[in-house]
């Protein structure tokens, strides 16, 4: 069946994706106002039979079509700014994950906790489940408690792979040899899925990422099973 959210963004799931989804319709306003604007003005003249062919020049008209664009750059500029410093703005985190992209797999570390790291695969489609979802569903979802702030790092053990889920508005590089470094604050319960967004090798197309997002107390339990 077909939704919404395959010819637009996906539901923001953190402040952050929220404020792109808004600066994205902000600036569509803007561009579909000056679209019908210079239409109009195009579509006048082709049909204007008092063109004043011998206008050379017109002080005031220049620099109308100069000031203009510039206020409207200001009104995209600025919000646009905005928000590249809230994607790096780095909170107080309550809590760490590390994320280490592999050919072709990523693996997982809770550093905060004692003796919690998995690898997460791609489930084949011979072996998915009737409720599973094809080519996005892993062995092992990371499991994170939602109105948390937390602290994501990033690397890759071989070749560059990026690391992305679109309805948090995160897309981080994976890097051999670097650690990158993001913040997520999910808004509520639910699954989140994404996928490498780097080209790197035969199989980049079968690296799901799978986020469930639980309460903090369903968290800490799964925590307890998985320390044992």
């Amino acid at each position: 069946m077909s939704t919404w959210s395959q010819i637009s963004f996906q539901d923001g799931a953190s402040p952050l994706m929220e404020q792109l989804i808004f600066f994205h319709d902000h600036t569509l306003i803007i561009l579909l106002m000056i679209t019908i604007l210079v239409g109009y003005m195009m579509t006048t003249l082709f049909f204007n039979k008092f063109i004043n062919q011998t206008l050379v020049e017109g002080q005031m008209i220049e620099i109308i079509w100069t000031i203009l664009p510039a206020i409207t750059l200001i009104f995209i500029a600025l919000p646009s700014l905005r928000l590249l410093y809230l994607m790096e703005e780095i909170s107080n985190p309550s809590l760490t994950l590390k994320t280490i992209g592999h050919q072709w797999y990523w693996s997982y570390e809770y550093s905060d906790f004692m003796n919690i790291e998995f690898d997460s695969y791609m489930i084949p489609t011979n072996e998915l489940p009737m409720n599973g979802f094809r080519l996005l569903d892993v062995d092992n979802r990371i499991m994170l408690p939602f109105q948390t702030q937390i602290r994501v790092l990033v690397s890759a053990a071989d070749v560059l792979h990026s690391w992305a889920i679109p309805a948090l508005g995160v897309k981080i590089d994976a890097t051999p040899g670097r650690l990158n470094q993001t913040s997520i604050f999910l808004n509520r319960p639910g699954l989140f899925f994404g996928q490498c967004s780097e080209i790197c090798g035969a199989n980049h197309s079968f690296m799901p990422i799978v986020i469930e997002s639980i309460s903090t107390n369903t968290f800490i339990n799964w925590i307890k099973l998985n320390e044992i």
